[in-house]
């Protein structure tokens, strides 16, 4: 059974940071390549950060540079730590976790959500 738990979000100041954590069950963590996506009020869902099984990262033009994406082995996590922020990051964030991928894969951050079969339930993210 996959499960994806996130956590870390809340109200922040402009200009101030975040750490997103998203917890992956152990017999998933090893095999998925992990986005976070965003969906902020009256806009589709969209990705912001990839990782994949390789190592490599991307990013939304919109984060680079502000977002990076990480995982700690020791603890089955995935971080993604937001700094810079600014009113428009202001939305609902989700991890997705994505088997049976190769190791280079996503490719880029716009990856389409349908591409990933298992979803945390969301943390807000609130920058005023």
């Amino acid at each position: 059974h996959v499960q994806l738990v996130e956590s870390g979000g809340g109200s922040v100041q402009a200009g101030g940071s975040l750490t997103l954590s998203c917890v992956i069950s152990e017999d998933t963590y090893g095999d998925a390549c992990m986005s976070w996506f965003r969906q902020r009020p009256g806009k589709e869902r969209e990705g912001v950060a990839g990782l994949a099984r390789g190592g490599g990262t991307t990013y939304a033009d919109s984060v680079k540079g502000r977002f990076t994406i990480s995982r700690y082995n020791a603890n089955n996590t995935v971080y993604l730590q937001m700094n810079r922020l600014n009113p428009e990051d202001t939305a609902m964030y989700y991890c997705a976790a994505k088997r049976l991928c190769d190791r280079f894969y996503p490719r880029r951050a716009s990856v389409p959500p349908s591409d990933f079969g298992y979803w945390g339930q969301g943390t807000q993210v609130t920058v005023s």
